[in-house]
């Protein structure tokens, strides 16, 4: 285990400065917790006007305590804070929990007081957790240290939480405390000003005895080192976090569609691009959690059901089928020793229904039957208890076939806990997951498997591309992108953004600028009818909505009517014309970069033109994009079968859009200060794809 929060998580003595004996004091309550859940080592309240607290020897200061002081909690008014920090460096504590509140969420006053005991803590090399924070546990048995203020005792287990909001982490707690399951580190350090939540992820991640952990996180002040940390640990236990936000909206910020889009997506992005499993629900991931303490990981999506009755096990089985999970049919085998051991009555299929008179023996021989089958990754039951069966037997052979942890066993048991209180036990210390409702039950063996396909996802690669035919011209894209800095543009010119484009060998529609009406006919003819016109200003941004677009132009008089119409109507002093060639029989798709903060950039793909304003069928992806991430992004929009052939129609040329695709990741990495993107849309069939209208704001 990393030793850089040894101090924090497994102190030898702990000092509170500020203890109280006022019973309802945050000084109180610690001190009441620590002793309430055995805590092994010293404690020491700290009270300059106290002589005992709770029974403890009360000391005038950290400096008069004789013993060794490894970890201190301060629960005393903001300006004071700064000079404890100092005694607590002279004493030779090693860290500090502040649960006193009133810093830099208070404005500069409180800032200054954060900024002055950092400097102190960095002096002494002492660790800070907080301020305005509740605390840390762990529960190990070797030393229960509860150095918090909340008021669930769990048990010992192997869930580790981190939470940004306390409440949040107290919800979880009791949920989990409620359903009887064990709970091993919680920390949720408010401020963070020092000890961060990257921090806390590594330090679960290299203690052997968590198996999986629950992360609610509302904001990220290091977004690299959060992926770099929640990354390295995914990929060696599960990580199962919910995020607040993800209704924000971004679109009255934005000046473009993938900008709008983009709101409130941001972090549920970085999970999946980290190998985190993400949940929008706090029961949900609770009790994925339960299952992920106590079995093992599937290798795949099939799912081998064993029944007692019927009505939750079709339930369940919906369930399971919407989360992407399969139910394959019994081998022969299987269905030939099956007919052997189960009961006449019963349905030799899968699912696979004992029925309700099935005793332990049928049981046993269904599931280790069920294990067996190569192609079956776990295994989910439906157990209700009947009252003419012997469900202690039961129980006990589902637990002895579970221990041996060769395949995962979710389990839906429906009884009256208070009258089987021995079955129910049974399964409990068999590490079953048990789940009251089937719904429940289905969804925590969907989260199993989900964490499986995160894990073992191919990668793929980032396509690189050269100075060379095919490849990209980073020079000319680069003088232009300083030509409009220079400038002070935010919106590039429609010939800026093209030209871009073409550097980065991006298919666009023959295009041309003209900056007369006389030079608009010249152009049309030039490029061949049908054209397209479009108004070009740095002032229009959406030129469709403000009649700025005319379409399937066939003749120069109309060419010359169209530029003079827009000569008048939009009276900008930068005004071209932009005129591109007209194409027809396509289907119109987006391709959309958002900037991100500590990011980098979010890369959309969807339907365009229009259909993007009413359906938002749109997936995004971190740049830079690999092979592997421009193929799921074609995958998983809504309307990916029209992509493909489909009655009749002849589908899209997919390898081009995911070379576009690759093409603006590998430009959006080179310019970092492009901010938003639009190429909308874009005209694809069988054999063309290309950009015929195009924003870059920077």
């Amino acid at each position: 285990m990393s030793n850089k929060l040894k101090a924090l998580f497994e102190p030898k003595s702990i000092a509170l400065i500020g203890a109280s004996s006022k019973e309802f004091s945050i000084g109180n309550v610690i001190i009441k917790n620590l002793i309430h859940y055995k805590y092994k080592g010293p404690i020491y309240p700290v009270n300059p006007k106290e002589d005992k607290i709770r029974g403890l020897k009360a000391y005038k200061s950290i400096l008069d305590i004789p013993g060794e002081v490894e970890l201190v909690h301060i629960v005393i008014p903001p300006p004071y804070v700064p000079q404890e920090v100092e005694n607590c460096g002279l004493k030779g504590v090693k860290a500090i929990i502040i649960n006193t509140a009133g810093f830099k969420e208070m404005g500069e006053e409180g800032l200054a007081l954060e900024i002055d005991f950092l400097a102190r803590a960095k002096k002494y090399n002492i660790r800070i957790f907080g301020p305005n924070c509740q605390g840390i546990i762990n529960s190990d048995p070797d030393l229960q240290a509860y150095c918090n203020f909340t008021f669930t005792y769990f048990k010992p287990g192997s869930i580790s939480i981190v939470a940004q909001s306390g409440g949040v982490g107290a919800i979880i707690m009791q949920v989990l405390h409620d359903m009887g399951i064990g709970m091993r580190l919680y920390a949720s350090n408010g401020n963070a000003s020092d000890i961060s939540i990257p921090e806390i992820i590594r330090f679960y991640g290299d203690d052997e005895k968590t198996k999986v952990i629950i992360l609610y996180i509302e904001s990220l002040s290091d977004t690299k080192e959060f992926m770099d940390v929640a990354t390295e640990v995914a990929a060696k236990k599960p990580i199962l976090a919910i995020s607040a936000g993800r209704t924000e909206k971004g679109a009255a910020a934005s000046k473009s569609h993938t900008g709008g889009l983009a709101g409130g997506i941001t972090m549920e992005l970085i999970f999946q691009k980290a190998g985190i499993l993400s949940f929008s629900n706090l029961e949900e991931i609770c009790h994925a959690a339960v299952a992920f303490s106590s079995q093992p990981i599937p290798k795949g999506k099939n799912v081998g059901m064993i029944t007692n009755t019927g009505g939750p096990a079709i339930i369940a089985t919906d369930e399971l089928v919407s989360g992407g999970m399969s139910l394959p049919p019994l081998s022969k085998t299987a269905i030939r020793n099956l007919k052997v051991t189960m009961l006449d009555a019963a349905s030799i299929n899968n699912p696979l229904d004992v029925v309700a008179t099935a005793g332990a023996s049928h049981f046993k021989s269904a599931i280790e039957i069920m294990m067996k089958e190569e192609q079956i990754d776990s295994i989910y039951l439906t157990f209700v208890t009947p009252p003419f069966v012997d469900c202690v037997s039961v129980a006990k052979e589902i637990s002895a076939i579970s221990q041996m942890q060769k395949k995962p066993i979710v389990c839906n048991y429906i009884t009256d806990k208070k009258n089987w209180k021995e079955t129910t036990a049974i399964l409990d210390e068999g590490g079953i997951p048990c789940f009251d409702y089937p719904e429940t039950a289905a969804k925590a063996l969907v989260a199993l498997s989900k964490y499986n396909d995160l894990r073992t996802r191919e990668k793929g690669t980032v396509i690189r591309f050269e100075n060379n035919k095919g490849g990209v011209d980073k020079a000319k894209a680069k003088i232009i992108f300083a030509a409009a800095k220079n400038a002070n543009k935010e919106v590039l010119s429609a010939s800026e953004v093209y030209q871009i484009l073409e550097a980065y060998n991006i298919p666009i529609a023959r295009w041309a600028v003209a900056d007369s009406v006389e030079d608009a006919v010249t152009k049309a003819e030039a490029i061949g009818y049908p054209v397209v016109i479009k108004a070009d200003s740095e002032n229009i941004i959406h030129k469709s909505d403000v009649g700025g677009v005319f379409v399937n132009i066939t003749n120069s008089e109309d060419a010359k009517n169209v530029a003079q119409l827009m000569k008048s109507k939009f009276n900008y002093p930068d005004l071209k014309f932009f005129i591109q060639e007209c194409l027809n029989d396509r289907l119109e798709l987006i391709i959309g970069v958002k900037a991100e903060e500590g990011l980098g950039h979010l890369i959309m793909f969807g339907m365009g033109g229009i259909m993007v304003e009413v359906y938002k069928d749109v997936v995004f992806k971190i740049a830079p994009l690999t092979d592997v991430d421009t193929k799921d992004m074609l995958q998983n929009i809504k309307s990916a079968v029209l992509l493909n052939d489909f009655r009749g129609k002849r589908g899209i040329n997919k390898e081009g859009v995911m070379e576009i695709l690759q093409r603006i990741s590998a430009l959006v990495t080179d310019f970092p200060e492009i901010k938003e993107l639009d190429l909308n849309p874009i005209f694809a069939n069988t054999k063309r794809v290309c950009a015929v209208d195009a924003r870059i704001i920077i």
